[in-house]
């Protein structure tokens, strides 16, 4: 009984070697290190990166919901949010203009809408990272938070 434990546990083993090593070798596997909705062209930057960028002028975009925007955002954040895109693109069009450093931030893990919105930015000519874990990793830095009530 024994022996066909250790055969079962050595081929389920071998199993998963074989499987570690097609994800990493075919290029067709998942990136394992980082977040599955990390795509070819995505650009993410760290909460203490940003930070830098934010006290240098970088200008935030949050991709959550506005409702989200209104309760608590990174300092000076702009709502742009990944449902309501389009519209609220046209209306903040002319201010991305005028900036050459745009962060879009969601609500961190498990959490697209940072990935989606950088990506239609970019396809509009405007260079966006994304700010990794989103709002949560800004947090857990201590960073600060405006819960100022917004309309």
């Amino acid at each position: 009984m024994l022996v066909r434990l250790s055969r079962i546990a050595l081929i389920a083993a071998a199993g998963v070697a074989c499987g570690f090593a097609w994800n990493s070798l075919s290029g067709k596997g998942f990136a394992l290190g980082q977040s599955v909705f990390v795509q070819a062209g995505d650009q993410l930057v760290s909460a203490r990166d940003a930070k830098d960028w934010l006290d240098k002028g970088a200008l935030f975009l949050d991709a959550r919901p506005r409702d989200f925007w209104r309760m608590s955002r990174i300092p000076g954040a702009l709502c742009l949010p990944e449902e309501e895109f389009g519209r609220a693109f046209s209306e903040l069009e002319p201010q991305l203009r005028q900036n050459l450093s745009l962060i879009v931030y969601c609500s961190g893990y498990g959490c697209e809408s940072s990935h989606v919105v950088a990506r239609q930015l970019r396809e509009r000519g405007f260079p966006a990272v994304i700010l990794d874990e989103g709002l949560p990793a800004w947090e857990d830095e201590g960073y600060p938070i405006d819960t100022e009530a917004r309309p």
